[in-house]
C-alpha cells in the first residue's frame, strides 16, 4: 500500500503499508481549523496529481474525507453516505467538492468520511486533547448540544484494513462507531480518570450529528463484534490516556496500613487488622 502523507493518520497506518497493494491512501491534506485558500488549493492541487498517477498506474484511490460536523452537521441531517448533504463549514465544502472531484475523474476510488479519530500523537487542537487541556487549565468552555462520535486509532487502522479487503470501490463509505456521544460525557469520564474537576462554563449551543454506520455493517459484518456501543467512548478515552502516560496514578496505601499487611499476624487472619 502506498501511504501519501507524514500526519497522525498516516503514521498509523503504516501498521499495515504491507497490506493491499494496489491501494494508494491519501492522508495529507488540510486539518479542520484555521485553513486559507491557498491551504486549499494545495491539497485540491495534491488530489489531481493523485488522481491522475492512480489512473496512469490503474491503483485504487482512498481518499480521506470528514464525516465530522463540518459534512454532517446540517438541519435534519441523518448522516448518511447515501443522502445529499449541505455541510455547514467551508472545510465540510471543501471535502465535498473534493470527494466529487475523484468520484468524477474516472479512477477507481474508495472515499472514507471519518468520524473523530484518537490516539497518540493526534493533534493537540483535536477534540479530545484539547478539552484536556482546558480541563487542566481549569478553563473549560462545553456546548450542551455538542455530539462527538469518537474511536479509537487502533480499532480505525483495523476497521480501514478489513474494508479494503473486500475490494470495495466506487463507493463513499461512513468509519466511525454510530454512537453520538454527548460532549457533557466525554467531558465527566476525562475528569474522572485525571482526577481534576474543572470550573465549566456550558453554552446553550453547539452542534449535535449523528454518523450512520449502516453500510459499514454491511460492508464489514465484523465491525458488529467491535464492541462499538454505549460506553465505548469510555474505552477510547481510558487507551488514549494510558498511551499518553496521563491517567492519575492509582493512590497507594498508607505506610502503617502496608506494614499491617505484611505483619504475621495479618497473613494468619487474611485482613490487614487481624480481625475477620
Amino acid at each position: 500500500m502506498e501511504i501519501i502523507g507524514n500526519g497522525f493518520l498516516a503514521r498509523h497506518l503504516r501498521s499495515i503499508d504491507d497490506a493491499h497493494p494496489e491501494v494508494t491512501i491519501l492522508a495529507a491534506g488540510v486539518s479542520l481549523w484555521k485553513n486559507s485558500d491557498s491551504d486549499y488549493e494545495r491539497e485540491t492541487a495534491l488530489v489531481d496529481e493523485t488522481i491522475e498517477k492512480s489512473l496512469r498506474q490503474d491503483r485504487i484511490l482512498v481518499f480521506l474525507s470528514t464525516a465530522s460536523m463540518s459534512m454532517y452537521g446540517g438541519a435534519g441531517c441523518r448522516g448518511r453516505e447515501d443522502e445529499p448533504v449541505e455541510p455547514v463549514t467551508p472545510y465540510g465544502w471543501h471535502k465535498l467538492a473534493l470527494e466529487r472531484r475523484i468520484q468524477d475523474s474516472g479512477v477507481r476510488h474508495l472515499v472514507l468520511r471519518l468520524g473523530y479519530v484518537v490516539g497518540p500523537h493526534v493533534p493537540a487542537n483535536r477534540l479530545i486533547p484539547s478539552l484536556i487541556e482546558q480541563i487542566r487549565s481549569d478553563n473549560l468552555t462545553m456546548y450542551r448540544s455538542a455530539r462527538r462520535d469518537i474511536i479509537d486509532i487502533t480499532d480505525w487502522v483495523k476497521v480501514i484494513d478489513l474494508l479494503l479487503a473486500t475490494g470495495t470501490t466506487q463507493e463513499v463509505v461512513n468509519v466511525a462507531t454510530g454512537e453520538s456521544v454527548p460532549v457533557k460525557l466525554i467531558v465527566d469520564h476525562l475528569e474522572a480518570r485525571l482526577g481534576i474537576t474543572a470550573r465549566r462554563q456550558v453554552v446553550d449551543e453547539g452542534t449535535s450529528h449523528h454518523i450512520s454506520v449502516e453500510k459499514l455493517r454491511r460492508l464489514v459484518p465484523a465491525v458488529t463484534g467491535m464492541g462499538f456501543g454505549p460506553g465505548y467512548h469510555r474505552t477510547v478515552i481510558d487507551r488514549y490516556l494510558e498511551a499518553t502516560s496521563q491517567l492519575r496514578p492509582e493512590t497507594p496505601e498508607p505506610a502503617e496500613a502496608q506494614e499491617a499487611a505484611e505483619s504475621p499476624e495479618a497473613q494468619r487472619s487474611g485482613s490487614p487488622s487481624g480481625r475477620a
